[in-house]
């Protein structure tokens, strides 16, 4: 179930009458939503499906505008037929398509052009008084992180936003939506937040990273804080270590350019696998709310010990994938990948052993691990619990025995597994592990909402609950910097070790855990 939606208010209209678990949701305020990099694949893909599921559940205000702005020279009609074969999945009837059709809009110019943001100017203007918008406005920045400083600053010099200086609810307002990687390292990510704030206040700006927006990871608060047989044992006392997995069977497709800059580090590790930790491991907050919930993400990552020096080779491990196999078909290696330079020292893995330096988990090792290439698709949090203080069975009757486990599974199998001991049924003792599932799809029956439409929503709505602020941003990179850094350096000059595509990872990754009497998941 939706976290939020089950503490939500004020109902008004029900979200969508197929779903028996959904509550009624306020409609958004009325707005115009602007979307730059309209041509590009994460707006076709993601955006424009997402507004138009909203739209269909009467939760898209029918005042609201989308305008896209890009490079193609389009006209309104051109855009609307390019943006109709993105919702085509979306099961769009001709009435349902024809009524979102008429919101759309669009402005073709170069992001550089001052000239082209006085003109989007004029046709926001133009727009919102035909439909009737009073002057509240989104833009979500859908392009390549190199473009967002100038999207910042012509927005700014052009006049399109409203800064908020008291009350982001009061009207007109404005709200920026920005996708990640937020900066590269620490400094680019304070200089654009400096920046930013020169245009918008911190509380309009909506810094997104689509795992937040899973029904799943949000069902990690609510499975937490809503239960009263799971939060008293959530604590380094009852946990032996927890394990977080974000395995992915692809290369790096058509994303060589980008990820060359990145790697599985700043891709991977600096935003999703840091908030599914925060999200684990932070205290209860006082309210279901942006800042209290923020606030204890943000306790989180300052508790993170920091891996540098010494610690590096000891805590932290990074591998770049060959080829191999994946379900059995041949797949080149990493520096075989158009694009990709042949002496590439790019991470397509990392393994880290971390520690949170608090009261609850203090002592307790997370293991998190990421890459390419791995034999499955699979993101789960496994919180595996130490073991009974004294066994009364014998040895032979305890040979099947696995740790007690809580696997939260993210994607694809999205549920939850208890694992604990059953007796076997046969004559005598023997002991075995077993499994207590949870399936999402099994269990409702329903497709949960795609990420993109939960939290653009919540974006219309003003709720910033689900997505990251400056602090946070802040701390992530002041844990992954050195890190990155500690590579690059002269003491690591033999790269990242290698593993086989459709293996698990390098086997330093394995000994990484092993030294501690332990071994990673079967995922």
């Amino acid at each position: 179930m939706n976290a939020r939606a089950v503490l939500a208010t004020a109902p008004e209209i029900r979200a969508n009458p197929l779903r028996e678990e959904s509550v009624t949701l306020k409609a958004a305020d009325p707005c115009t939503f602007v979307v730059f990099g309209a041509s590009g694949d994460l707006t076709h893909r993601k955006l424009i499906p997402a507004l138009f599921r909203l739209s269909k559940q009467k939760l898209l205000h029918p005042q609201t505008a989308i305008v896209g702005f890009a490079r193609r020279e389009w006209t309104n009609e051109q855009f609307r037929e390019e943006m109709k074969h993105a919702v085509e999945s979306a099961g769009a009837s001709p009435s349902e398509w024809e009524r979102f059709a008429g919101a759309l809009f669009y402005q073709s110019g170069v992001f550089e052009d001052h000239a082209a943001f006085r003109a989007l100017g004029q046709l926001l203007s133009k727009v919102e008084e035909e439909r009737g918008v009073p002057g509240n406005r989104i833009f979500h920045f859908a392009t390549p992180p190199s473009e967002y400083a100038t999207l910042v600053r012509n927005i700014g010099a052009a006049g399109l936003a409203r800064r908020a200086l008291r009350d982001d609810h009061a009207v007109p307002w404005s709200r920026v939506i920005i996708e990640k990687p937020f900066g590269r390292d620490l400094q680019s990510a304070r200089e654009l937040n400096a920046l930013v704030h020169t245009v918008f206040a911190e509380r309009q700006v909506y810094r997104i990273d689509h795992y937040l927006g899973k029904e799943t990871v949000q069902n990690i608060l609510v499975m937490r804080f809503s239960n009263g047989i799971f939060e008293p044992i959530w604590n380094r006392q009852y946990v032996d270590h927890v394990q977080i997995t974000v395995a992915e069977t692809i290369g790096v497709e058509e994303r060589a350019g980008y990820y060359e800059q990145a790697g599985a580090m700043r891709d991977i590790v600096q935003n999703h696998l840091l908030q599914l930790l925060a999200l684990v491991s932070m205290e209860p907050p006082a309210a279901f709310d942006d800042k209290a919930v923020r606030d204890e993400k943000v306790k989180v990552m300052r508790a993170l010990r920091r891996i540098a020096g010494e610690d590096l080779s000891m805590n932290a491990v990074r591998g770049q994938y060959t080829r191999g196999f994946i379900e059995g078909t041949p797949v080149p290696g990493y520096r075989e990948e158009p694009g990709v330079a042949a002496d590439s020292r790019t991470d397509t893995y990392v393994a880290l052993k971390l520690w949170v330096d608090n009261w609850r988990w203090e002592g307790i090792p997370f293991y998190v691990r990421t890459g390419k290439r791995l034999p499955k698709q699979s993101t789960e949090i496994a919180i595996q619990f130490r073991a009974a203080p004294h066994q009364l069975f014998s040895r032979d009757a305890l040979a099947g025995l696995e740790p007690n486990a809580l696997v939260l599974r993210i994607q694809p199998d999205e549920g939850i597994s208890l694992r604990f001991g059953a007796k076997v049924p046969v004559q005598g003792i023997r002991i075995r592990a077993v499994n207590m599932d949870f399936d999402y799809g099994a269990s409702f029956m329903v497709d949960a909402p795609d990420a993109y439409e939960t939290l653009i929503l919540d974006a219309l709505r003003g709720d910033a609950t689900l997505f990251t602020r400056h602090d946070e941003v802040d701390q992530q990179w002041a844990f992954v910097d050195p890190i990155i850094k500690g590579w690059a350096s002269s003491d690591s000059a033999e790269g990242p070790a290698l593993y086989e595509a459709g293996t698990w990872g390098p086997t330093e990754a394995d000994a990484l855990i092993e030294r501690d009497g332990r071994k990673w998941r079967k995922a």
